[in-house]
């Protein structure tokens, strides 16, 4: 007479358990593929850019490094790039925040 009453509730916690599992799991993938917000430029282009801006655009500091400037022109230019379906214009102003951080900016001279 036991016998069948502990078959049922062990069905009924297995069961139960397998539920909440499932349910952990989905929140768990869910919240995982969220990445981290991060906080971007929030504003346009200026009209003749900074060392400031093209700092901004690379996101690199002001005197990084020649290494990080490239490494992150690089990444920043695989995400944009045109043939990739970025746009022109970001892809013109993503080379000239380079050249501007690594010192070849129109004037030609290092800051």
């Amino acid at each position: 007479m036991a016998t069948p009453l502990v078959a049922g509730l062990s069905v009924a916690a297995a069961a139960l358990g397998s539920r909440y599992m499932i349910q952990a799991w989905q929140a768990f993938r869910i919240r995982a593929a969220m990445p981290r917000v991060r906080r971007f430029y929030p504003g346009g282009f200026e009209p003749a850019m900074s060392r400031r801006e093209a700092a901004l655009i690379l996101g690199v500091r002001e005197r990084a490094a020649l290494d990080k400037i490239k490494e992150a022109h690089k990444r920043v230019m695989v995400a944009n790039h045109p043939d990739g379906g970025g746009s022109h214009y970001v892809a013109s102003k993503i080379n000239e925040a380079k050249d501007m951080l690594m010192g070849k900016g129109k004037s030609g001279s290092v800051f």
